[in-house]
C-alpha cells in the first residue's frame, strides 16, 4: 500500500506541537527522513495542547546518534532506553523527546506495528506533510479508537486496556470490532507487568471521564486478573464517588482541590498522577477483607503509602456511616484524624458517596481545613525531653504514653497551655 499524503494547510502547524518553534531544539538537527509520530500528531490534529512537551520521533537510521548529538549540544539529559531496538530519550527542562529507529524497511511498515489508527499518523516537519496509511485521520473525525490489527494487540496486551484509557482521555468511543477483539483477548492482560497495568488504571480512577470506560473494561473482562473482587456494585459506587466529588467541590472548594493534589508532580510526564480521588475509588473495587485487599494492592505494585491510605479509608468508613445519628466525641474525632492522616479527603468523598450528608461531615471538614486545629492537626505542647527534664523521668515507653495523653487532653479542651500540660502530666505520674 502506498502512503497517503495529506498536505497541511499553510500555517496549520503554527503554535502547535507540529511546529518546530515550540521544540527545545532546532529542526536542523533532524535528518530529512525524520517523522514525528504517535500521540503528538494525534493531539495536534485534535487541537489539544499540553504544557509539557512529550515528543516521539522515528528515524530510518541513526536514532541514538542523533539523540546523543542533541543532548550534548543542549546539555540535556540522555537515556538509552533500548539498545537493541535503538531507542533513546533526551530530557529537557520542559520537554521529553524520544528517538526511535524505524521498525521495518519503511515508515509505512513502522506505522503498521502501532496500536490504534489514531496513533499511526506521522508528520514530517521538514516538508509539513502528514502520512496516514491507516486512515487514522478519518477515525479522529469519527472520534473513535480502532485497532491497527489483532497481532499488534497480542504483541503487547497492555494495549487492550490502553484503548479504554485513551478513549476516556480523548472523549472517544471504541470501534465495535476493536471492542469485540479486546473481549476475546482480555485474558492476555494478566501477563502484563503490574506497573504498566497500574499506570493505565490510575488514569481511569483519577478522573470522572474514566469511570464509564472503567466500567466497560470490567464488563469486557479486563479486570478479572487484577481486581478479582470488583463487582457491579463497586463500579456503581465509583460513579457515586464522582457525583460526591462534584457536590463537595461546590460546597467545599479547598477540599475539592485536595482530592486531586497528592504527589501529582511526581507523575508529571506520564500524567497518571496519584490522587485521593483514586484512593477513594480503589476502596470500592477491592475485597472487603483487609488482608486480601492489601494483597491485591501489592499485586498491582501500589506504594506502601497508597496501600495504607486505602486500608485506612476502608477501616474508618463504617464509623463515618454512623456519624449522622451518633456524632463523634472530641476523643473519637482525635483518633479518627490520627488514624486517617492526610487521606481524610478520600474518606470524606467516599462517605458522601455512601450517603452520609455533607452537613454531618462539615464540622470535621472545617477542622481539617484549619491548620492549627488541636484535634485535626495537633501540635505538641511539650516534648519528650521536656517531660524527662521537668519530671525527672528516664527514657521509657512511659514518655510516649504521657505525650499521647497530653494531646488527647488538649483535644478534649482540658488543657490549652504548656504550663497546663506540664501540671497535667504531673498528675499522671504521681
Amino acid at each position: 500500500m502506498s502512503l497517503e499524503l495529506i498536505q497541511l494547510q499553510n500555517g496549520a502547524a503554527t503554535a502547535s506541537v507540529l511546529s518546530p518553534q515550540t521544540w527545545p531544539f532546532d529542526l536542523a538537527w533532524l535528518p530529512p527522513a525524520t517523522y514525528l509520530v504517535g500521540g503528538n500528531v494525534r493531539d495536534a490534529l485534535l487541537g489539544r495542547k499540553a504544557e509539557y512537551l512529550d515528543l516521539d520521533f522515528v528515524l530510518p537510521h541513526g536514532a541514538v546518534r542523533t539523540a546523543k548529538m542533541i543532548a550534548n549540544h543542549y546539555q540535556a539529559g540522555f537515556v538509552l532506553l533500548d539498545a537493541e531496538r535503538q531507542i533513546a530519550r533526551v530530557v529537557f527542562d520542559r520537554a521529553t523527546v524520544d528517538f526511535a529507529q524505524q521498525v521495518g524497511d519503511s515508515l509505512e511498515e513502522d506505522l503498521f506495528h502501532r496500536d490504534f489508527t489514531v496513533n499511526a499518523i506521522a508528520y514530517n516537519p521538514h516538508t509539513q506533510e502528514i502520512l496516514d496509511p491507516l486512515r487514522g485521520y478519518a477515525d479522529l473525525q469519527k472520534r473513535q479508537i480502532r485497532m491497527v490489527r489483532i497481532e499488534n494487540l497480542k504483541e503487547d496486551p497492555l494495549r487492550l486496556l490502553r484503548a479504554y484509557r485513551q478513549a476516556a482521555q480523548l472523549g472517544f468511543s471504541i470501534d465495535p470490532q476493536t471492542q469485540h477483539t479486546i473481549q476475546q483477548l482480555a485474558n492476555l492482560l494478566q501477563f502484563v507487568a503490574a506497573e504498566r497495568v497500574q499506570a493505565e488504571l490510575s488514569y481511569l480512577l483519577s478522573t470522572a471521564k474514566g469511570t464509564p470506560f472503567l466500567q466497560q473494561a470490567w464488563q469486557d473482562g479486563l479486570l478479572v486478573a487484577w481486581l478479582p473482587h470488583a463487582t457491579s456494585e463497586g463500579l456503581a459506587q465509583i460513579g457515586r464517588v464522582d457525583e460526591a466529588t462534584q457536590r463537595l467541590a461546590a460546597t467545599q472548594a479547598t477540599l475539592g482541590l485536595s482530592l486531586s493534589g497528592w504527589l501529582r508532580d511526581q507523575q508529571r510526564v506520564s500524567g497518571s498522577g496519584r490522587s485521593w480521588l483514586k484512593i477513594a475509588k480503589l476502596t470500592a473495587l477491592l475485597a472487603r477483607e483487609p488482608q486480601i485487599a492489601e494483597q491485591e494492592l501489592w499485586h498491582l505494585k501500589y506504594s506502601r503509602a497508597e496501600i495504607q491510605a486505602v486500608l485506612s479509608v476502608g477501616a474508618l468508613l463504617p464509623q463515618m456511616r454512623s456519624i449522622e445519628t451518633k456524632p463523634l466525641t472530641a476523643r473519637e474525632q482525635y483518633y479518627l484524624f490520627r488514624n486517617i492522616g492526610a487521606a481524610f479527603p478520600a474518606l470524606v468523598v467516599l462517605s458522601v458517596a455512601a450517603g452520609v450528608p455533607i452537613a454531618s461531615i462539615a464540622p470535621l471538614i472545617e477542622r481539617y481545613l484549619t491548620p492549627d486545629d488541636p484535634i485535626a492537626h495537633p501540635s505538641p505542647l511539650l516534648t519528650g525531653r521536656d517531660l524527662m527534664a521537668q519530671l525527672n523521668l528516664p527514657p521509657s515507653p512511659t514518655i510516649g504514653h504521657l505525650l499521647e495523653s497530653i494531646q488527647l487532653a488538649r483535644a478534649e479542651g482540658k488543657i490549652e497551655t504548656r504550663s497546663e500540660a506540664l501540671e497535667f502530666a504531673k498528675t499522671l505520674v504521681l
